[in-house]
């Protein structure tokens, strides 16, 4: 069979790690099965906040990928403070009356002088580059997918160059994403981001999105057909884990400055003083990046003694954890720009046959996959007593030795059967 081909513009590619890296992964690794052969274009010298090794053997060895270098920013700003660049670059943006001068800085250097990001400078060598490679290679289709969203600038330039088939997929917003206001943005760069956004959105042939939310957002911004592909699970090659034998709550992935969720320290303590069961029981198990905000509401709280932080892990080692646990907690920062934010390990969860307990905004998109699907339970940031009944009955349940969830209606989020959705928009 002749396998037509598709490139594939990506930053975050093995041996990059997070979530960013998965969702095109997993569409390459299946594309071949569907009558698609995908090339994969890719920085030479990358700069990437969060490293995983392991996701190198989940590369097809197969795919054809191309490499060109990229100059970085960040490479530079890390020579200020590296701590600081690894964060900003990662997304985890300090909290306002606590970023240092140097913070300051970076945070408004990345909004306003590179517009609509660090990888920007990539984009006139990759379009030099590939519209040679497209007119050698027969490629007609072309995809791009952001953050870094400069790269949709680079399809944009090709589509303008060659009339090649565009399709821009945003695994997030773009303006109205939840960092965006902390760039410190001057009037003439907000206006620069969102002209470039309209442009994007009005000139690719297609979009695809990760939320219905995402979606109605765009609508109001282009007429051209926008189609909802969330992120999902894979068939993970992961031995069976014993439960951990105490009552662990775990968090797997950032815990960003913006998702302190004071409710849950509040609940927590209170279990602790009051059910002496619970408080032998207990374990708080975070998994990732946390910020310093973060813990120290935790500490705050009187938690200290019952976390165990094992930090960032390979994504194989993450995995094993979760599956581990007892409780998986998922946590969204409560403000109407994350309600289309569907964060990916949530399809890793609800496959874990744990229960979940998701914290987030009213209306937040993941909230109605969670009914859907029986996985676990939604509550907003002002649902205290809900959050602790839900706590007490899973802890009931634990102490019964019968917890777990009870999931429907998954297959429709395997990355197998999202790659067939993917190929109808192709």
């Amino acid at each position: 069979m002749v396998l037509r081909k598709v490139l594939i513009i990506t930053y975050y590619w093995p041996p990059a790690g997070g979530p960013g890296v998965q969702r095109w992964l997993k569409f390459v690794k299946y594309l071949p099965e569907y009558g698609v052969e995908p090339v994969v274009y890719i920085p030479e010298n990358p700069t990437y906040p969060l490293v995983d090794k392991g996701l190198l053997a989940e590369v097809r060895p197969d795919v054809t990928i191309i490499r060109q270098k990229i100059t970085e920013p960040y490479a530079w700003a890390s020579m200020f403070s590296k701590g600081s660049t690894k964060k900003i670059s990662s997304g985890i943006i300090p909290n306002k009356k606590k970023q240092s001068l140097i913070q300051r800085m970076l945070l408004w250097v990345r909004g306003n002088l590179f517009i609509p990001d660090a990888r920007v400078l990539w984009v006139k060598p990759s379009v030099a580059y590939l519209s040679k490679y497209i007119k050698e290679n027969g490629i007609d289709t072309i995809i791009t997918t952001g953050p870094p969203h400069s790269l949709h600038l680079t399809g944009l330039r090709l589509q303008e160059k060659l009339s090649v088939k565009w399709l821009a997929d945003f695994r997030d917003p773009w303006t109205t994403i939840g960092y965006h206001k902390e760039l410190k943005l001057s009037a003439s760069a907000e206006k620069k981001h969102k002209a470039l956004e309209k442009q994007v959105l009005t000139s690719a042939d297609a979009i695809i999105v990760t939320s219905p939310t995402t979606k109605k957002e765009f609508e109001a911004l282009t007429q051209r057909p926008i189609h909802v592909i969330t992120n999902g699970y894979d068939v993970e090659k992961v031995q069976k884990q014993p439960l951990d034998d105490k009552f662990t709550l775990a968090h797997i992935g950032s815990f960003l400055s913006e998702r302190n969720p004071e409710i849950l320290w509040e609940a927590l303590a209170e279990l602790i003083g009051e059910n002496e069961a619970f408080r032998e029981a207990f374990q708080f198990k975070l998994i990732g990046a946390v910020s310093q905000e973060v813990l120290r509401s935790i500490s705050e709280a009187g938690l200290d003694s019952y976390v165990n932080s094992l930090g960032y892990v390979p994504h194989e080692t993450a995995i094993a954890e979760q599956r581990k646990s007892q409780v998986l907690l998922l946590v969204e920062i409560d403000s109407p720009d994350t309600k289309c934010i569907i964060p990916g390990k949530l399809f890793e969860y609800m496959v874990s046959e744990r229960p979940i307990i998701a914290i987030g905004p009213e209306g937040a998109d993941f909230a109605d996959i969670i009914k859907s699907t029986n996985t676990g339970v939604f509550l907003t940031y002002s649902e205290k007593e809900k959050l602790k009944q839900t706590l007490s009955g899973y802890f009931e349940e634990y102490q019964k030795g019968t917890l777990r969830s009870h999931p429907i209606g998954l297959q429709q989020y395997s990355r197998k059967n999202l790659t067939g959705e993917l190929v109808k928009v192709l």
